[in-house]
């Protein structure tokens, strides 16, 4: 599904050029759990917006499905995006104009669905997640891990073929974070391919295989020493995020 050869991401200074991923080589199957860990200012979230097609510059190779991502037109290019990924930031990236209802309907829009059908949907999700009491609501009035939560619903929502997260528990209390990975690891096991990034080797276990950065190169790929068991959750996805 992924392929990445030679990937190098660079960036000129008065000093000469800075490199913040060096000869990225990296296959990921389609229906895999990879996360990719590493220290702060290894290139893990650098690594994950070129991998979500955010950022096209770069050199080397990327091929998504077979398309050679750095090749395409900008509008090919995102109508890729759009059709097979779902993405929760770090920094969550709700459209702040939008209330919760129309951030989680907005990714539905690229499918060709008819409205009853989104409206299905997204009611779904709202349940899903205990947020139907904040549809209404905008980014601005939810805390922050109301909105962490909105922005995992949102990657989900169209039932994408990847998803790329990168620290998807970072704003979440441990009932809600073990919840959020539990969730995960069902939908991986429904054929989803799912790459995170984390510094919790708690979190990473719940997938097969960790990658490891360190200042910018790959210098570790290997199976996790055993994908998390699901247990139950002593709360349910809680309206109150902190």
């Amino acid at each position: 599904m992924i392929e990445l050869r030679g990937l190098e991401k660079s960036y000129d200074q008065a000093g000469g050029r800075v490199f913040v991923l060096r000869r990225i080589d990296l296959a990921v199957a389609e229906g895999e759990f990879v996360s990719v860990m590493g220290p702060s200012g290894a290139g893990k979230s650098t690594l994950l917006h070129i991998l979500g097609m955010h950022d096209a510059e770069f050199d080397g190779e990327y091929r998504f499905l077979g398309e050679p991502v750095q090749r395409l037109p900008r509008r090919q290019r995102q109508e890729l995006q759009k059709r097979n990924v779902g993405f929760v930031f770090q920094s969550y990236h709700l459209l702040d104009e939008l209330t919760v209802y129309e951030n989680l309907e907005l990714p539905l829009s690229y499918r060709d669905l008819k409205r009853p059908e989104r409206q299905a949907i997204v009611a779904d999700v709202l349940d899903r997640f205990q947020i139907v009491g904040k549809k209404d609501l905008y980014p601005s009035q939810l805390s922050g891990g109301q909105q962490q939560l909105v922005g995992v619903a949102r990657a989900i929502v169209a039932s994408p073929r990847v998803i790329l997260a990168d620290e998807p528990t970072g704003n979440l209390h441990s009932d809600q974070g073990r919840e959020i990975m539990e969730l995960f690891q069902k939908l991986n096991a429904e054929g989803t391919t799912i790459v995170q990034v984390t510094h919790s080797e708690t979190n990473a276990a719940y997938g097969g295989r960790i990658v490891r950065l360190r200042d910018g190169w790959i210098v570790g790929d290997e199976r996790a020493a055993g994908a998390a068991k699901p247990a139950p959750a002593a709360a349910r996805l809680d309206e109150g995020g902190r």
